[in-house]
């Protein structure tokens, strides 16, 4: 049995906001749900590859969502306990 790093979900997603300055998607059925990764490093591959490719659309924004974090708490490595 191998030992494999501890898998700390993370979620991409994206698509169009009612205004660049909020994070509300003007239309939730549109959003666009790239997928779930098993660490960030591979989660911010997806993220930068979307958002390199809608740069030119400005109302179009795409976030890395740390479901561990959620799932877990204790994951939480920016918290000070």
């Amino acid at each position: 049995m191998t030992d494999q790093p501890k898998q700390l979900l993370h979620l991409v997603l994206g698509g169009d906001l009612k205004d660049t300055q909020s994070v509300e998607f003007a239309d939730l059925s549109k959003v666009d749900i790239v997928g779930v990764f098993p660490n960030y490093a591979e989660a911010y591959a997806a993220w930068r590859a979307k958002a390199a490719a809608t740069v030119d659309d400005a109302q179009k924004r795409y976030f890395v969502v740390h479901l561990h974090r959620l799932l877990d708490p204790s994951t939480d490595t920016s918290r000070k306990g």
